[in-house]
């Protein structure tokens, strides 16, 4: 397993509630789907996690432990990399899975 399990049970228990949820392994992580569209997941390489965002409010979600999420060198829009100082406590987490989960459910179905 090549994320943090702890990291992907405490979003798993956060999304417990939601309808249309599931879990699938990706980028060497688990990431979290809803309603088909990935919000979030534990990442594979960072011990954080990747957080699906609307693309226009990324810059307003950065901090000292949350930047653009880059892949093979190129930044991927809507989307940030969150370390895992940044969501050391439930409720920092909870608020950025919430971000996740409300733009997942704000696209189109697939």
């Amino acid at each position: 397993m090549a994320y943090d399990a702890a990291l992907a049970e405490r979003i798993r228990n956060l999304l417990a509630g939601e309808d249309g949820v599931r879990e699938k392994a990706m980028f060497g992580g688990l990431a979290f789907l809803v309603d088909r569209h990935m919000a979030v997941a534990a990442a594979g390489s960072t011990g954080g996690m990747m957080l699906r965002i609307d693309p226009g409010r990324g810059e307003e979600s950065l901090g000292e432990h949350i930047a653009p999420m880059e892949m093979r060198g190129r930044t991927m829009t809507g989307w940030l990399d969150v370390q895992p100082e940044a969501i050391s406590t439930d409720a920092e987490l909870e608020e950025l899975v919430a971000i996740g989960v409300s733009y997942a459910r704000s696209l189109p179905p697939k």
